[in-house]
Protein backbone atom coordinates (compact mmCIF):
# COMPACT_ATOMS: atom_id res chain seq x y z
CA UNK A 1 0.00 0.00 0.00
CA UNK A 2 1.50 3.36 -1.06
CA UNK A 3 1.41 6.53 1.05
CA UNK A 4 -1.24 8.03 -1.21
CA UNK A 5 -3.35 4.88 -0.91
CA UNK A 6 -3.03 4.99 2.87
CA UNK A 7 -4.09 8.64 2.94
CA UNK A 8 -7.14 7.81 0.82
CA UNK A 9 -8.00 4.85 3.03
CA UNK A 10 -7.59 6.95 6.17
CA UNK A 11 -10.17 9.42 4.86
CA UNK A 12 -12.55 6.62 3.87
CA UNK A 13 -12.43 5.12 7.36
CA UNK A 14 -12.57 8.53 9.05
CA UNK A 15 -9.71 7.63 11.39
CA UNK A 16 -7.66 10.17 13.32
CA UNK A 17 -3.86 10.08 13.54
CA UNK A 18 -4.25 9.31 17.23
CA UNK A 19 -6.39 6.23 16.57
CA UNK A 20 -4.07 4.95 13.83
CA UNK A 21 -1.09 5.38 16.15
CA UNK A 22 -2.81 3.44 18.93
CA UNK A 23 -3.86 0.58 16.69
CA UNK A 24 -0.62 0.27 14.71
CA UNK A 25 1.88 0.91 17.49
CA UNK A 26 3.56 3.58 15.34
CA UNK A 27 4.47 6.72 17.36
CA UNK A 28 1.88 9.50 17.05
CA UNK A 29 4.46 12.04 15.78
CA UNK A 30 5.52 9.63 13.01
CA UNK A 31 1.92 9.02 11.94
CA UNK A 32 1.26 12.75 11.81
CA UNK A 33 4.40 13.40 9.74
CA UNK A 34 3.45 10.73 7.20
CA UNK A 35 -0.13 11.88 6.70
CA UNK A 36 0.76 15.59 6.72
CA UNK A 37 3.29 15.01 3.94
CA UNK A 38 6.31 16.21 5.95
CA UNK A 39 7.98 12.85 5.33
CA UNK A 40 7.59 10.77 2.19
CA UNK A 41 10.11 8.01 2.91
CA UNK A 42 9.07 6.20 6.12
CA UNK A 43 10.65 2.92 7.14
CA UNK A 44 9.28 -0.23 5.57
CA UNK A 45 8.23 -1.64 8.97
CA UNK A 46 6.31 1.56 9.66
CA UNK A 47 4.53 1.35 6.31
CA UNK A 48 3.63 -2.30 6.93
CA UNK A 49 2.19 -1.52 10.39
CA UNK A 50 0.07 1.32 9.03
CA UNK A 51 -1.06 -0.68 6.01
CA UNK A 52 -2.20 -3.52 8.27
CA UNK A 53 -4.52 -1.16 10.15
CA UNK A 54 -5.79 0.69 7.09
CA UNK A 55 -6.38 -2.39 4.94
CA UNK A 56 -8.76 -3.90 7.48
CA UNK A 57 -12.37 -4.33 6.32
CA UNK A 58 -14.79 -1.76 7.72
CA UNK A 59 -17.26 -4.30 9.11
CA UNK A 60 -16.52 -6.48 12.13
CA UNK A 61 -12.83 -5.56 12.31
CA UNK A 62 -10.79 -4.55 15.37
CA UNK A 63 -10.79 -0.89 14.31
CA UNK A 64 -14.51 -0.41 14.57
CA UNK A 65 -15.46 -3.01 17.18
CA UNK A 66 -12.79 -4.16 19.62
CA UNK A 67 -10.80 -0.91 19.83
CA UNK A 68 -13.89 1.35 19.88
CA UNK A 69 -12.10 3.81 17.65
CA UNK A 70 -15.23 4.51 15.65
CA UNK A 71 -18.67 4.71 17.23
CA UNK A 72 -22.14 5.44 15.99
CA UNK A 73 -23.95 8.40 17.58
CA UNK A 74 -25.58 7.68 20.93
CA UNK A 75 -28.98 9.31 21.05
CA UNK A 76 -29.17 8.68 24.79
CA UNK A 77 -26.25 11.03 25.47
CA UNK A 78 -27.49 14.60 25.93
CA UNK A 79 -25.54 17.27 24.07
CA UNK A 80 -24.28 20.25 26.05
CA UNK A 81 -24.19 23.78 24.76
CA UNK A 82 -20.90 25.59 24.19
CA UNK A 83 -20.42 29.30 23.68
CA UNK A 84 -19.08 31.38 20.79
CA UNK A 85 -20.74 29.67 17.81
CA UNK A 86 -22.96 27.60 20.10
CA UNK A 87 -22.07 24.21 18.63
CA UNK A 88 -22.61 20.96 20.51
CA UNK A 89 -20.07 18.63 22.06
CA UNK A 90 -21.07 15.01 21.51
CA UNK A 91 -18.79 13.10 23.84
CA UNK A 92 -19.25 10.01 25.96
CA UNK A 93 -16.74 8.25 28.19
CA UNK A 94 -13.84 10.08 26.56
CA UNK A 95 -14.39 8.38 23.18
CA UNK A 96 -14.21 10.32 19.95
CA UNK A 97 -17.29 9.50 17.91
CA UNK A 98 -15.55 9.48 14.57
CA UNK A 99 -18.43 7.87 12.75
CA UNK A 100 -21.00 10.50 13.61
CA UNK A 101 -22.46 11.98 10.43
CA UNK A 102 -19.71 14.60 10.20
CA UNK A 103 -16.85 12.15 10.59
CA UNK A 104 -18.35 9.68 8.15
CA UNK A 105 -18.83 12.13 5.30
CA UNK A 106 -16.44 15.05 5.76
CA UNK A 107 -12.94 15.45 4.45
CA UNK A 108 -10.15 17.73 5.61
CA UNK A 109 -11.19 21.27 4.74
CA UNK A 110 -14.89 20.63 5.40
CA UNK A 111 -14.88 20.46 9.20
CA UNK A 112 -16.59 23.17 11.25
CA UNK A 113 -16.64 24.44 14.81
CA UNK A 114 -19.50 22.03 15.47
CA UNK A 115 -17.24 19.12 14.54
CA UNK A 116 -14.46 20.60 16.67
CA UNK A 117 -16.75 20.63 19.69
CA UNK A 118 -17.74 17.02 19.02
CA UNK A 119 -14.22 15.99 20.01
CA UNK A 120 -13.70 15.08 23.70
CA UNK A 121 -11.88 17.54 25.92
CA UNK A 122 -9.05 15.10 26.62
CA UNK A 123 -7.96 15.10 22.98
CA UNK A 124 -6.24 18.34 21.94
CA UNK A 125 -6.78 19.47 18.37
CA UNK A 126 -7.01 22.70 16.41
CA UNK A 127 -9.32 23.57 13.55
CA UNK A 128 -7.78 25.73 10.81
CA UNK A 129 -9.66 26.52 7.62
CA UNK A 130 -11.80 23.42 8.03
CA UNK A 131 -8.89 21.04 8.73
CA UNK A 132 -8.40 19.18 12.01
CA UNK A 133 -4.82 19.17 13.37
CA UNK A 134 -3.89 16.80 16.19
CA UNK A 135 -1.69 18.23 18.95
CA UNK A 136 0.56 15.94 20.96
CA UNK A 137 1.05 16.32 24.71
CA UNK A 138 3.55 19.11 25.49
CA UNK A 139 6.98 18.20 26.83
CA UNK A 140 8.29 19.18 30.26
CA UNK A 141 10.61 21.71 28.59
CA UNK A 142 7.66 23.19 26.71
CA UNK A 143 5.63 23.55 29.91
CA UNK A 144 8.57 25.04 31.82
CA UNK A 145 9.00 27.75 29.18
CA UNK A 146 5.27 28.43 29.08
CA UNK A 147 5.00 28.69 32.87
CA UNK A 148 7.88 31.16 33.10
CA UNK A 149 6.52 33.26 30.23
CA UNK A 150 3.12 33.49 31.88
CA UNK A 151 4.72 34.85 35.06
CA UNK A 152 6.92 37.29 33.13
CA UNK A 153 4.05 38.69 31.08
CA UNK A 154 1.85 38.99 34.19
CA UNK A 155 4.60 40.84 36.05
CA UNK A 156 5.18 43.16 33.11
CA UNK A 157 1.50 44.02 32.75
CA UNK A 158 1.10 44.61 36.49
CA UNK A 159 4.16 46.85 36.59
CA UNK A 160 2.74 49.14 33.92
CA UNK A 161 -0.91 49.02 35.01
CA UNK A 162 -2.19 48.12 31.58
CA UNK A 163 -5.66 46.76 30.82
CA UNK A 164 -4.21 43.68 29.11
CA UNK A 165 -4.73 40.13 30.34
CA UNK A 166 -2.58 37.04 29.81
CA UNK A 167 -4.16 33.64 29.14
CA UNK A 168 -2.65 30.17 28.84
CA UNK A 169 -3.42 27.21 26.62
CA UNK A 170 -5.72 25.40 26.37
CA UNK A 171 -7.90 28.39 25.55
CA UNK A 172 -10.09 28.29 22.44
CA UNK A 173 -9.79 31.23 20.06
CA UNK A 174 -12.36 31.55 17.27
CA UNK A 175 -9.77 33.46 15.31
CA UNK A 176 -11.60 34.47 12.12
CA UNK A 177 -15.02 34.82 13.75
CA UNK A 178 -16.34 32.10 11.47
CA UNK A 179 -17.12 28.40 11.89
CA UNK A 180 -14.00 27.06 10.14
CA UNK A 181 -11.17 27.96 12.54
CA UNK A 182 -10.55 27.42 16.26
CA UNK A 183 -6.98 27.62 17.54
CA UNK A 184 -5.25 27.27 20.91
CA UNK A 185 -2.19 29.55 21.17
CA UNK A 186 0.24 28.48 23.90
CA UNK A 187 -0.06 31.96 25.38
CA UNK A 188 -2.07 35.00 24.36
CA UNK A 189 -2.45 38.61 25.47
CA UNK A 190 -5.76 40.44 25.20
CA UNK A 191 -5.78 44.23 25.44
CA UNK A 192 -9.41 44.77 24.49
CA UNK A 193 -12.65 43.91 26.23
CA UNK A 194 -13.76 40.29 25.98
CA UNK A 195 -16.12 37.97 27.81
CA UNK A 196 -14.09 36.53 30.69
CA UNK A 197 -16.91 34.07 31.37
CA UNK A 198 -17.11 32.90 27.77
CA UNK A 199 -16.15 29.50 26.45
CA UNK A 200 -13.69 30.97 23.94
CA UNK A 201 -12.05 34.17 22.73
CA UNK A 202 -13.96 35.68 19.81
CA UNK A 203 -11.60 37.23 17.26
CA UNK A 204 -7.87 37.91 17.22
CA UNK A 205 -5.78 38.40 20.39
CA UNK A 206 -3.32 41.30 20.45
CA UNK A 207 -0.33 39.00 20.95
CA UNK A 208 0.10 35.26 20.53
CA UNK A 209 2.96 32.96 21.51
CA UNK A 210 3.63 29.47 20.14
CA UNK A 211 6.29 27.09 21.45
CA UNK A 212 7.47 24.75 18.70
CA UNK A 213 7.20 20.98 19.06
CA UNK A 214 7.62 18.08 16.66
CA UNK A 215 3.89 17.83 16.04
CA UNK A 216 3.27 21.58 15.55
CA UNK A 217 6.51 22.94 14.08
CA UNK A 218 5.52 23.42 10.43
CA UNK A 219 2.03 24.59 11.37
CA UNK A 220 3.31 27.22 13.82
CA UNK A 221 6.09 28.48 11.53
CA UNK A 222 4.08 28.73 8.33
CA UNK A 223 0.33 28.31 8.57
CA UNK A 224 -0.20 30.13 11.85
CA UNK A 225 2.00 33.06 10.85
CA UNK A 226 -0.31 33.61 7.88
CA UNK A 227 -3.48 33.03 9.90
CA UNK A 228 -2.52 35.31 12.78
CA UNK A 229 -1.43 38.15 10.52
CA UNK A 230 -4.58 38.06 8.41
CA UNK A 231 -6.87 37.71 11.43
CA UNK A 232 -5.53 40.93 12.98
CA UNK A 233 -3.06 39.68 15.60
CA UNK A 234 -0.62 42.53 16.21
CA UNK A 235 2.39 40.57 17.46
CA UNK A 236 3.44 36.93 17.19
CA UNK A 237 6.25 35.17 19.08
CA UNK A 238 7.60 31.79 17.95
CA UNK A 239 9.81 30.03 20.50
CA UNK A 240 12.16 27.26 19.37
CA UNK A 241 13.27 25.21 22.41
CA UNK A 242 15.72 23.16 20.33
CA UNK A 243 17.64 26.20 19.11
CA UNK A 244 17.07 28.37 22.21
CA UNK A 245 15.75 31.02 19.83
CA UNK A 246 12.79 33.38 19.65
CA UNK A 247 11.30 34.89 16.49
CA UNK A 248 9.13 38.00 16.95
CA UNK A 249 6.78 39.23 14.23
CA UNK A 250 5.47 42.78 14.42
CA UNK A 251 2.53 42.65 12.04
CA UNK A 252 2.12 46.44 12.12
CA UNK A 253 5.33 46.73 10.11
CA UNK A 254 5.41 46.37 6.33
CA UNK A 255 8.56 44.25 6.55
CA UNK A 256 7.44 40.85 7.81
CA UNK A 257 10.96 39.63 8.53
CA UNK A 258 10.94 38.55 12.19
CA UNK A 259 13.38 39.86 14.77
CA UNK A 260 15.60 37.07 16.11
CA UNK A 261 16.57 36.68 19.77
CA UNK A 262 18.37 34.21 22.01
CA UNK A 263 17.15 32.85 25.33
CA UNK A 264 19.50 35.15 27.25
CA UNK A 265 18.10 38.32 25.61
CA UNK A 266 15.67 40.88 26.94
CA UNK A 267 12.85 41.05 24.40
CA UNK A 268 10.66 44.16 24.06
CA UNK A 269 6.91 43.66 23.74
CA UNK A 270 5.91 45.71 20.71
CA UNK A 271 2.25 46.13 21.63
CA UNK A 272 3.36 47.85 24.85
CA UNK A 273 5.34 50.43 22.83
CA UNK A 274 8.53 49.21 24.50
CA UNK A 275 7.31 49.63 28.08
CA UNK A 276 7.32 45.89 28.72
CA UNK A 277 10.36 43.71 28.23
CA UNK A 278 10.57 39.97 28.77
CA UNK A 279 13.85 38.81 30.31
CA UNK A 280 14.45 35.45 28.65
CA UNK A 281 17.43 34.99 30.92
CA UNK A 282 14.92 33.94 33.58
CA UNK A 283 13.46 31.37 31.20
CA UNK A 284 16.93 30.04 30.48
CA UNK A 285 17.71 29.84 34.21
CA UNK A 286 14.51 27.87 34.83
CA UNK A 287 15.50 25.38 32.14
CA UNK A 288 18.97 24.93 33.59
Amino acid sequence: MTIDEMKKRKKELGLSNETISRLSGVPFSTVQKIFSGSTDAPRQKTVEALAKVLSAKPEGNPITDSQAAVHAPDSSTPAKKASCHYPQRIAKAGILKESTAAYQTKRQGDYTVEDYYAIPDDRRVELIDGEIFDMGAPSVRHQTILGELYILFRECIAAHSTECKVLLSPCDVQLDCDDKTMVQPDLLVMCRKFDVNGKCIWGAPDLTVEILSESTRSKDLLLKTYKYKNAGVREYWIIDPKKNAVLVYDFSEEDLTPEKYRFEDEIPVRISEGKCKIDFGRVKAALE
